[in-house]
């Protein structure tokens, strides 16, 4: 697994990049969000380590930009441990969030637990498999949807939570059904996690009623105007 490692920090990088390398990873290692939106778009990696103190840009404009062109798992490194930085960093697109100092082996467990998830909803689905809740169209096989025939771009983590939620259109999905089927039972990060990935589906939708808050219990998905009253 090639591993492309953001952080400008050189100490901390080589603290990093010890544990890595023992644990099996090839490290890639970028100084600067230009450098590291380069090796993305060469190719060749499995998952970026992003910091979000960078010298030339902002890692949350860099975790957007890397979605804009990537579906690689994005997982933040950072002494910012603020909710609504956690919350901002996952709703633009990192599939977890860790903040410093980090301690090796849980690093370690959480970059593979990301490329299980990723890997799993990559070979999940069958070739025929299209959810459709009109004009709302999810390809299980290739990881895309279209609304109204044209493409809406998510991340790999609203893809799956959408999907999910379009798996039985119109039932309520409770939070703890969603965090077990889109990420697991064990998932240990911050609470606002599920509502944050609603909160970017529904902006890329461009309709808040495709998705429906059900208080105390979950949300609900139906295409709008077709709500039960």
């Amino acid at each position: 697994m090639r591993l492309l490692l953001v952080e400008d920090d050189d100490a901390i990088a080589a603290s990093l990049e010890a544990p890595l390398t023992a644990a099996g990873f090839e490290i890639d290692h970028a100084v600067d969000g230009a450098g590291a939106l380069q090796r993305i778009a060469a190719g060749g990696h499995d998952v970026v380590l992003l910091d979000l103190g960078l010298p030339d840009m902002d890692g949350y404009d860099i975790c957007r930009a890397i979605r804009g062109q990537s579906t690689i798992p994005i997982i933040v490194i950072t002494a910012r441990s603020d909710e609504f930085d956690r919350v901002l960093g996952l709703e633009l697109g990192a599939d977890d969030y860790m903040v410093k100092p980090l301690g090796a082996r849980e690093l370690v467990a959480r970059i593979r637990a990301v490329l299980r998830r990723s890997a799993a909803s990559a070979s999940d689905a069958s070739p025929a498999d299209r959810l459709v809740v009109a004009p709302l169209e999810i390809d299980l096989r290739t990881h895309r949807v279209y609304l109204d025939g044209e493409p809406v771009s998510l991340t790999p983590k609203e893809f799956e939570l959408l999907a999910y939620l379009a798996g039985d259109a119109g039932a309520v999905r409770t939070r703890t059904d969603i965090v077990e089927h889109v990420w697991d039972a064990n998932w240990f990060g911050p609470t606002k996690t599920v509502d944050a990935h609603i909160a970017g589906i529904r902006r890329k939708l461009g309709d808040h009623a495709w998705i429906e808050s059900v208080r105390g219990v979950g949300f609900r998905l139906a295409a709008p105007g077709d709500r039960s009253p």
